[in-house]
């Protein structure tokens, strides 16, 4: 502990001096309290180990998104931007105070089986999610290809039900692009996650659909969760020509950060819709907030997820890391996401929603308490299958209707000032 001791002293040589009185009180107070734990916890347990254990509880308080990562997390994070990972295919997160889906990812178990953005995951094979960390539900979830998971959901206007899903190998095709039918002028593009492989695809797709004279282009990001910033530049890049496109602030002056566009290879000309609801977040909103700060697109849709925070991936050595967030986006008109999302500028829900008292009628700031109730109750129930809808159909896809009504009028509008 000695040892321990003399290298939180030598940290603490490199803070102010007017901070090191406190700063050197409160380090003492950490190693006592770890001198404590290895002297009289009931079960013996080493320094290391405990070490490990408060990294893990202190990074989550400081933000949901904030987390260390040991030898096997931060492999698997390594992995997840390369477009090809294992387990359900969903992005979840902690969402007032709970395990919440983030979204989907198109084509994927979990997807098929039809989780939903704003799910609420209770229980994973009979365990409780309510106590456990982020990193804690993620292990959980993932498996072996082939190898069955049962989750206990809770949506908002239905009572809580199971779903059992197969793992398997996530092989994400993040663009994709289809033509709608009745619209021969209008190009459907579809970007499920903002991973590396979206604005070389990106620059593949565009020329063609300009060569075969498409007037308008709607750009599916519902249930994006984000990925790679400079995706998320990229593709902005593609399509407004000039100003910022997205800044970044945080505390050290150093993280500050102001992305421009360029001119060059710009299409500045075509009408765009973007379709966005609660399950977009991240990269998603860095483009669809952008693109309507420049009026350069009709966002359609519900408001999104609110995950404005930038997040560094700092090694602690060669095998385990830090995720610490260290700046927070903001939009060209200096407007932040965090917390609070794009909210679009035609709001459209997907269907009608049932009246609350069908299924869960609590508040927020409740739902916890509430949800450890619920667990008991849970284990017998049987597992539902859910049929994924099909969202290319304008006529069952109110979202996308609306979408290829406002793209046909800003097609016409332009045509107009020719």
């Amino acid at each position: 502990m000695k040892k321990l001791l003399l290298i939180f002293l030598i940290s603490l040589s490199i803070f102010a001096k007017e901070n090191q009185q406190t700063r050197l009180a409160a380090y003492e107070k950490f190693v006592k309290v770890v001198n404590i734990i290895e002297a009289y916890y009931v079960d013996e347990i080493n320094t290391t180990t405990i070490i490990n254990k408060a990294l893990k509880g202190l990074l989550p308080n400081l933000d949901p998104h904030s987390s260390y990562l040991d030898k096997e997390s931060y492999k698997e994070l390594k992995v997840q931007t390369t477009g090809e990972f294992g387990g359900l295919g969903i992005v979840i997160g902690i969402k007032n105070g709970v395990l919440t889906v983030i979204s989907p990812i198109d084509d994927t178990p979990a997807y098929k089986a039809g989780i939903k953005a704003g799910d609420v995951i209770l229980m994973i094979n009979n365990k409780a999610t309510l106590d456990l960390s982020l990193d804690e539900d993620v292990n959980l979830l993932r498996g072996k290809p082939g190898t069955k998971v049962t989750l206990t959901i809770v949506r908002k206007g239905q009572k809580p039900f199971k779903v059992t899903i197969k793992r398997a190998i996530i092989k994400i095709k993040s663009v994709k692009v289809k033509y709608i039918k009745g619209y021969p002028n209008i190009a459907y593009i579809r970007i499920s996650s903002f991973d590396k492989n979206v604005v070389p695809s990106l620059k593949k797709i565009l020329p063609k659909l300009k060569k075969e004279g498409i007037k308008g282009l709607i750009i599916d990001l519902r249930n994006n969760p984000g990925g790679l910033l400079s995706q998320a530049v990229g593709t902005l890049d593609l399509f407004i020509d000039k100003g910022v496109l997205v800044s970044q602030k945080g505390r050290i002056k150093s993280e500050d950060q102001v992305y421009y566009a360029h001119s060059y290879g710009t299409y500045k000309n075509i009408p765009i819709v973007v379709l966005v609801n609660g399950g977009s977040a991240s990269a998603s909103e860095i483009v669809s907030g952008s693109l309507q700060d420049h009026k350069r697109a009709i966002i359609v849709g519900e408001t999104t997820f609110g995950k404005g925070s930038v997040q560094a991936i700092i090694p602690v050595n060669k095998d385990e890391a830090v995720r610490l967030t260290i700046a927070r986006y903001y939009l060209p008109s200096g407007r932040t996401i965090q917390a609070r999302g794009v909210t679009p500028d035609i709001i459209v829900h997907p269907a009608i929603i049932k009246p609350e008292e069908e299924g869960i009628n609590i508040k927020e700031v409740d739902l916890k308490d509430h949800l450890k109730a619920v667990v008991a109750k849970l284990n017998h129930k049987k597992t539902k299958k859910i049929n994924p809808k099909n969202e290319l159909n304008p006529k069952k896809d109110l979202q996308l209707l609306t979408g290829v009504n406002v793209l046909k009028a800003l097609i016409i509008a332009k045509e107009g000032e020719k």
